[in-house]
């Protein structure tokens, strides 16, 4: 009875306010729970990330044969894998993924997190076998959440949390220094600018999963990763909405 009162509020939601695209401003698909707020052109044509590493997501142009099987696995991972097993990644951090995400971090604008979350846990439900036990999302250090008002990361996976009904656990790492953003800096500055800033203040166990916004060099998830697995998780994957 419940599902059918939900299905009925949600019928006569879109009845009264239809959804609105995001990006172009027309009708979202209105018979969806999920990328409500975008029409079916503008989510087809999104840039999804088709061919990726299957350890750290990042794109290929082509697939790696080894031993007559196919192995989608970059150079870098091939020489020295990440600490992670696994990362997951939708979308490629192109137009207009990348505005909606700066449009959410910078301008503060959360239906676009709801929006990119929805999407996320959609595709992920739809390639994710085993579910972990908990979603981490990338900690900001309590000066920026103050200056921001809000973690994307959270913001984020809390759709997908909803989504795929797996616990989302805020409380167990902080971020104890307040770095500068990574966006300004170089590889090299960027691995020097994440080192040891993570701080896992409660115990963690089992199969962990970051969440994050965006991944570029992998840095800041690589080290969070460390300190999950130094602190007990007994495996960590990472999902992004964009990879760069």
């Amino acid at each position: 009875m419940n599902e059918w009162i939900k299905n009925v509020q949600f019928r006569l939601g879109n009845m009264l306010l239809p959804p609105v695209c995001t990006l172009c401003g027309d009708v979202g698909e209105p018979n969806t729970k999920y990328a409500r707020d975008l029409c079916r052109p503008c989510r087809l044509s999104l840039p999804w990330n088709e061919t990726a590493c299957a350890r750290c997501a990042i794109p290929l142009s082509r697939f790696v044969v080894n031993g007559g099987f196919i192995e989608a696995l970059c150079g870098q991972c091939q020489i020295q894998p990440p600490s992670y097993e696994q990362c997951l990644s939708p979308f490629l951090y192109y137009r207009p993924v990348d505005k909606l995400l700066q449009g959410l971090k910078f301008n503060g604008r959360l239906a676009q997190a709801r929006l990119m979350g929805e999407l996320m846990g959609q595709w992920l439900a739809s390639v994710v076998e085993v579910m972990p036990d908990q979603l981490i999302p990338v900690p900001l250090h309590p000066t920026r959440i103050r200056e921001r008002g809000f973690n994307q990361a959270t913001e984020l996976a809390r759709p997908i949390a909803k989504r795929l009904n797996i616990p989302l656990n805020l409380s167990v790492v902080q971020r104890r220094v307040a770095t500068p953003p990574q966006s300004d800096l170089t590889r090299q500055e960027r691995l020097k600018n994440i080192r040891n800033v993570f701080n896992v203040v409660k115990p963690v166990d089992g199969h962990v999963v970051i969440i994050d916004d965006v991944m570029t060099t992998g840095s800041t998830v690589e080290e969070l990763a460390k300190t999950l697995l130094r602190a007990g998780a007994e495996q960590v994957d990472v999902w992004v909405c964009a990879r760069a």
